[in-house]
C-alpha cells in the first residue's frame, strides 16, 4: 500500500514538472489555484489566532466615571448597593454571554491619570472591544479631561492598528441634570476638534512636517466620530445605579462582540 502510494506521488510530481516545463496552462492554473487556497488558509489561521489573542473588553474612563460599578454589575451580576473606591490596579473578571455560551474577559483600567497609562499599556494589545465610560452628570465640568483621555487613546498606534470596536457609555443617565448621549457626543467632538488643532500644530513644530500618523478624522473638516473609520465608535446611555439599573444597550453590544 505504501509503495503504491509512493509511486502515485512520484507520477504526480513528474506530471507537474513536465507540465511546468511545457507551460501547460491547465497545470499552471491548477498550481495557482492551490497556491491561492493555501495562502488563504494561512491568512485565516493568522487572523483567527490574532483575534483569539484579543479576548478582553477594556473599561476606560476618568476617575468616578462608574467603571468599577459597571464591572461589578457585569462580572458579579449583583443588583445590590455597592460601595466602590478609586482603584489603583486593574480589576479583571469574566462576563458570561449566556445566549452564546461564551465569556468575555473584562478589564477595569484605573481612571487615575498616574496609573491608567501604565495599566492600559499592559492590556491594550488584548482589546477585543473597549467601553469608554462618561459620567453624563459631570461631563461639562470635566469635558476637557475626558476628551483628552479619549483622544490620546484613539491616537494610540496599537488601537489604530487593531481597530477594536469602541462603545462610549454615558453613565448615570437617570440623573435629573443628565446629558443625553447625543449632547455628550456633540460636546466631546467639539472639544476634540480643538485638541486636534493644537496637537497637530505642536507636532508640526516639533517634526517640521505637516503629515503625521496621529491625525484623527478628516483634514479640512471639523472632527467627527464617524470619520474615524475603520475605527467604529458607538454611543449609548446606561445606568449602574442600584434600583435604576439599565445596562441593556451595553450588554447587547457585548453579545455582538462575543
Amino acid at each position: 500500500m505504501a509503495a503504491e502510494l509512493q509511486q502515485q506521488l512520484e507520477e504526480l510530481v513528474d506530471y507537474v514538472k513536465t507540465g511546468v516545463e511545457r507551460q501547460d496552462t491547465t497545470v499552471l492554473g491548477t498550481l495557482v489555484a492551490v497556491a491561492v487556497v493555501l495562502l488563504t488558509i494561512v491568512i485565516l489561521l493568522f487572523v483567527s489566532r490574532k483575534s483569539n489573542n484579543r479576548s478582553a473588553v477594556l473599561l476606560l474612563g476618568t476617575c468616578d466615571a462608574g467603571k468599577t460599578l459597571l464591572f461589578s454589575r457585569l462580572v458579579k451580576e449583583t443588583t445590590d448597593d455597592i460601595m466602590t473606591v478609586t482603584s489603583m490596579e486593574s480589576n479583571i473578571g469574566n462576563y458570561k454571554v449566556k445566549s452564546k455560551n461564551k465569556s468575555l474577559r473584562i478589564v477595569d483600567i484605573p481612571g487615575h491619570e498616574r496609573r491608567r497609562t501604565q495599566c492600559l499599556d499592559q492590556h491594550k494589545h488584548m482589546a477585543r472591544g473597549v467601553v469608554f465610560l462618561v459620567d453624563s452628570g459631570t461631563l461639562m465640568k470635566e469635558v476637557k479631561e475626558v476628551a483628552e483621555y479619549l483622544y490620546t487613546f484613539l491616537s494610540d498606534s496599537v488601537i489604530s492598528n487593531n481597530v477594536p470596536p469602541i462603545l462610549v457609555a454615558c453613565t448615570k443617565s437617570d440623573l435629573t441634570l443628565k446629558k443625553g448621549k447625543d449632547v455628550i457626543k456633540k460636546n466631546l467632538a467639539a472639544e476634540m476638534n480643538i485638541m486636534r488643532v493644537t496637537r497637530s500644530a505642536a507636532l508640526q513644530q516639533l517634526e517640521g512636517a505637516a503629515n503625521n500618523n496621529t491625525f484623527l478624522g478628516k483634514r479640512n473638516k471639523d472632527f467627527a466620530f464617524e470619520d474615524l473609520k475603520p475605527l467604529k465608535v458607538d454611543f449609548v446611555e446606561c445606568s449602574s445605579l442600584s434600583g435604576k439599573i439599565d445596562l441593556s444597550q451595553v450588554e447587547s453590544w457585548l453579545v455582538k462582540l462575543a
